[in-house]
């Protein structure tokens, strides 16, 4: 199923990406119990820019991103929250604003259950942090 949604991008948009990309992450680990993904690190999918970057997001499904062999940060972080949740962790996405003169952009990277922040975009190939 394909959904489209818009949201606004203001001061609150970072906290709604976050909102949305958690409950996509309970969904998808719930059908991933009984089909579980390859690991993420030691796969062969690595970080890669959306080409409607600017345009639109698509957030992928976990398979959808193996299967593609690269996602951007929310595709990479999407799948890894899901590895986790599937091995009992409460790893959840965590959005971060990058404000400058030309607007807002955000970045998504994983907040495991211990509170250690990890970045699949920079472990997978994206060339600074963001």
């Amino acid at each position: 199923m394909i959904i489209e949604v818009e949201i606004p991008i203001d001061e609150n948009g970072p906290k709604s990406v976050q909102e949305l990309l958690t409950v996509l992450v309970r969904i998808w680990a719930r059908h991933h119990k009984t089909r579980p993904l390859p690991p993420l690190h030691g796969s062969a999918i690595r970080y890669q820019e959306e080409p409607n970057i600017g345009k639109y997001e698509v957030w992928k499904r976990p398979m959808r991103t193996y299967e593609d062999g690269w996602g951007d940060c929310d595709d990479l972080t999407l799948y890894r929250c899901v590895e986790l949740q599937v091995a009992g962790e409460n790893a959840l996405p965590q959005t971060v604003a990058q404000r400058s003169a030309i607007g807002t952009k955000m970045h998504v990277r994983v907040r495991r259950g211990n509170s250690q922040i990890e970045d699949p975009s920079i472990d997978l190939g994206a060339l600074e942090r963001k």
